[in-house]
């Protein structure tokens, strides 16, 4: 087995985010290490430290000065959240391959290599599915069945296990996807969008042996605003208009039909319309179909000006097959 030099670039970035675990760290470095260590590929491993209140730095930095060839930990002045600490491990990472997990232990390191044999089958996101979870069944499997299927319907892309951290990415995935608010979840919906090949593999998950779970039901609903965002990104960044305008011209158009039947009432029947709350709801629904186009224009104007002044397409490349030699200028 050819072991990983130091000097070596990584083939394999390992990010994780971390937040109050000074109990979990000395089993991630050891089982973390072993099974890369193990893989015959070099690798680095990016610890962001997502403001811990416990002694989790001082046990991070002395990993760090025990394996200053693999490691590097990043620290945040304050906690800024999972998705945060994603992006911060994810515009450092250099391996060809991007692997997220928790630094808990529920994930198991020795399943990295399951998630990099299914990537080398030609796979651009290899997602975890904790089929045997070890978590409360009313406060953390339930909500995430029902998450999971959400998200599932609306995105169309189809996996069982979203909130599973253990995933691992090409490096030219995660080059597009900018993160935002709790968006890490939704990053193999949000790839779908450029014609990536997404797997769902089954994988370990063990019971939390130390502290208690960051998660609780309030991240529930925060997933599901999160969830229209991607919606919107996936359907209508690139066209606002087509969803504001839309709704406004049905609801400007439901406004006018009322307000031509009391029209009608007023002046072929003589009947009094002043006092119906009819006239009033179609005043309402003219006027919001016209903030509607409005802020449907507004939309379309500003996504033209983020695509044309960052001279970003519009479009996803996979790769380009000609001819070389016609393609030479004289």
């Amino acid at each position: 087995m050819t072991h990983p030099t130091a000097s070596a670039a990584p083939h394999v970035s390992v990010v994780v985010p971390l937040y109050n675990e000074e109990e979990s760290i000395a089993g991630l470095q050891a089982q973390l290490t072993a099974a890369l260590t193990g893989l015959g590929r070099p690798f680095e491993i990016i610890v962001v430290d997502d403001g811990s209140r416990d002694d989790s730095f001082a046990l991070l930095r002395r990993w760090q000065l025990q394996d200053p060839a693999h490691v590097r930990v990043v620290r945040f002045r304050r906690n800024f959240g999972q998705t945060a600490a994603f992006a911060a491990g994810f515009e450092r990472a250099r391996g060809e391959i991007i692997v997220t997990l928790d630094a808990d232990l529920q994930n198991d390191p020795a399943d990295i290599g399951l998630l990099l044999d299914k990537i080398a089958a030609g796979y651009d996101v290899v997602s975890g599915w904790r089929v045997q979870r070890q978590d409360a069944a009313l406060s953390r499997r339930l909500p995430s069945v029902i998450a999971n299927a959400l998200i599932s319907r609306v995105t169309g892309v189809t996996l069982h296990d979203y909130g599973c951290s253990l995933k691992a990415y090409r490096r030219e995935v995660l080059q597009n996807v900018r993160l935002y608010g709790e968006l890490h979840r939704f990053i193999p919906a949000i790839a779908s969008w450029m014609g990536t090949a997404v797997a769902e593999i089954p994988v370990s998950h063990r019971p939390r042996q130390f502290g208690r779970s960051k998660y609780n039901l309030s991240r529930t609903f925060r997933v599901i605003l999160d969830l229209i965002t991607v919606r919107f990104l996936l359907g209508y960044a690139t066209r606002p208009l087509h969803v504001f305008g839309g709704i406004g011209l049905t609801l400007g158009a439901v406004g006018t039909l009322i307000g031509m039947y009391l029209t009608y009432l007023k002046l072929i029947l003589g009947q009094s319309i002043g006092s119906r709350p009819l006239l009033l709801l179609a005043v309402l629904l003219v006027v919001l179909g016209v903030q509607m186009l409005s802020i449907g224009l507004l939309g379309e104007m500003t996504m033209r000006t983020y695509y044309e002044a960052q001279n970003k397409p519009i479009y996803a490349i996979r790769e380009i097959l000609e001819n070389q030699e016609a393609t030479q200028e004289p």
